[in-house]
């Protein structure tokens, strides 16, 4: 196991110095990986906002009367009303 270790530490000093020649500090840009990441956040907000709108759809939604009016239906015409 230490021989892999060692192997490993050696590889890596000599590529590091490699990788820091090449790195260009004002032209770094997200890439590939930034795009792919920001296309699946896009496509995901997309799919909720349509499910959303689904759901929205389906609510049956009644006001209710304003307090100044008269109750119509059951509460008038229920069993405490009689006397």
């Amino acid at each position: 196991m230490p021989d892999m270790s060692a192997s490993a530490n050696l590889a890596l000093t000599h590529l590091a110095p490699l990788a820091a020649q090449e790195l260009d500090k004002n032209k770094v840009t997200p890439g590939v990986l930034g795009f792919v990441v920001f296309a699946a956040l896009a496509v995901g907000v997309w799919l909720l906002m349509k499910s959303m709108n689904r759901h929205m759809g389906r609510v049956n939604f009644e006001e209710a009367p304003e307090p100044g009016t008269a109750a119509t239906g059951t509460a008038a015409s229920g069993p405490s009303s009689k006397k």
